[in-house]
């Protein structure tokens, strides 16, 4: 079982980050936290360390990881091609929840890109994170530290659950401040297009860029960006996800809720706090994110959320989104993945 070492988010011990950094330079596995998530740290540029983490994760060879990096002199030492769109995205959210999407250099191994001739880079916004990289000295590949396909980790004991017995350490800084992984921004395309929603909104990007496209399709061979495979950041229980306005999204989750129970299932429930009167008096085990205006604390507490219901050991989950303005849009594309693209479409024929 791995050691999971605690450290303090905004001072880190020097002597911990050292004996961390020393064990990526050597090839291990190290869990840090993101602002994100936690990652599940290995040296970027090393092919042999690349695949155990790969191995460690049962990551397919089709996904592509994240290279972090703590200084901007890294990013054409890994990109071929910077364009000063990157440099502005980069002046102006790095540190931060933002990964580029750029021409890879030849230094940047295969295994890292899926194959592809693209590299996704970001500078993480914690301190933590920052002081290994930059005792570690090499860009750091970080997937969520979790086992590949299941609900991401935001805690160190969620990396300990999944991941024990195949990190050779954990960092412990506590809960991530923002929840949702990191926006994947792809700026080889005509139009800057997100490949993947996540902690920095659409329209902030727009605001510097102008307009943003959104890849919103089921992929088919490698992954343009990680996290973008049809299931994803699943539970174990089965789930759907009510897609719609309100009003009608709260009177469908109780029809819903009732059917499931009837057929005798064990039913779980991912609502807003404003979702309660609902299903008031139906023995649904409820899982609470908070005021569906708090799209920072629903996206904050999302997964904890969800790992919390799945552990009560519900057949079905039911859940329903936030919108898509803001944060909302990455809030339902995890939601939409963690269902396998089961959704209910409120108020539409058929449903």
């Amino acid at each position: 079982m791995a050691q999971m070492v605690p450290v303090d988010a905004e001072r880190p011990d020097p002597e911990v980050i050292a004996r961390a950094a020393a064990i990526l330079r050597a090839g291990g596995l190290v869990a840090f936290p993101t602002e994100t998530v936690y990652g599940l740290g290995a040296d970027g540029l090393n092919p042999a360390a690349l695949a155990r983490l790969f191995q460690a994760k049962g990551r397919p060879a089709t996904d592509p990881v994240i290279l972090h990096i703590a200084d901007l002199a890294l990013l054409p030492r890994l990109a071929r091609e910077v364009p000063p769109a990157a440099w502005a995205l980069a002046r102006r959210f790095w540190p931060g929840p933002l990964t580029l999407v750029l021409p890879k250099q030849p230094i940047v191994p295969d295994v890292a890109t899926a194959g592809l001739p693209t590299v996704a880079i970001r500078m993480p916004a914690h301190p933590v994170a920052l002081a290994l990289l930059r005792a570690a000295g090499v860009p750091v590949a970080a997937p969520s530290a979790n086992r590949f396909g299941r609900t991401s980790p935001t805690t160190a004991q969620h990396v300990l659950e999944d991941l024990g017995d195949t990190v050779d350490l954990i960092l412990d800084a506590g809960p991530t401040p923002i929840g949702v992984e990191s926006t994947v921004l792809d700026l080889t395309r005509p139009i800057p297009t997100i490949l993947r929603p996540g902690g920095l909104p659409r329209e902030v990007l727009e605001e510097l860029l102008g307009p943003v496209a959104l890849f919103d399709r089921s992929v088919e061979g490698p992954a343009p960006a990680p996290g973008m495979l049809p299931k994803h950041y699943a539970p174990r229980a089965e789930m759907v996800v009510l897609l719609g306005p309100r009003p009608a999204v709260r009177a469908r989750l109780r029809d819903l809720a009732e059917r499931y129970l009837r057929a005798g299932c064990r039913v779980g429930a991912l609502i807003a706090e404003e979702d309660r009167e609902a299903l008031a008096g139906l023995p649904v085990i409820l899982a609470v994110l908070g005021s569906e205006n708090d799209l920072e604390g629903i996206a904050r507490r999302l997964y904890q959320a969800l790992r919390d219901l799945d552990a009560q050991g519900p057949d079905l989950i039911l859940a329903r989104e936030f919108g898509t303005q803001g944060l909302g849009l990455a809030i339902r594309d995890r939601l939409v993945r963690a269902a396998g693209g089961r959704v209910v479409h409120v108020g539409e024929a058929g449903d």
